[in-house]
């Protein structure tokens, strides 16, 4: 994901540019909104994102891209809204990442061995298509 320049500081997005700078597509950012990750400001229909749901939609992205739940996302960001300190986001955050690493290596491993599993099978169908070359050519 390549984010373009960050907008002003003060600056509301439409979701056209929310879309354009975090490329993403309307449907997401209103799945997010119905799923109350993003709360824009209302002009008439007009949705407009604040610095605070750039910056929420910035973490939503990069908690999907580690493969964290919604569920998950939602509690982090909640915790960030409430606590007076960060200490207890940040530790759960840790967490959580930690419990994720730990997924992540083991399919890893799975998939490494699968693949040299994969690999065995296609060396030995190898060997049985030249064996049944060399009987076809006697």
């Amino acid at each position: 994901m390549t984010l373009n320049p960050t907008p002003d500081k003060t600056e509301l997005l439409t979701i056209r540019e929310m879309c354009e700078a975090y490329e993403v597509t309307p449907r997401t950012l209103r799945f997010y909104e119905q799923k109350e990750l993003l709360f824009p400001k209302r002009q008439g229909t007009k949705r407009l994102f604040t610095r605070r749901d750039q910056a929420r939609l910035k973490l939503i992205l990069r908690g999907k891209r580690f493969g964290f739940s919604l569920e998950d996302i939602r509690q982090l960001l909640d915790m960030y809204d409430r606590e007076d300190t960060k200490e207890a986001q940040l530790k759960r955050t840790y967490e959580l990442a930690r419990a994720r690493l730990s997924e992540m290596e083991q399919q890893r491993d799975e998939l490494n061995e699968a693949i040299t599993d994969l690999k065995a099978q296609m060396a030995w169908g190898e060997d049985m298509l030249a064996s049944f070359r060399k009987q076809a050519a006697k």
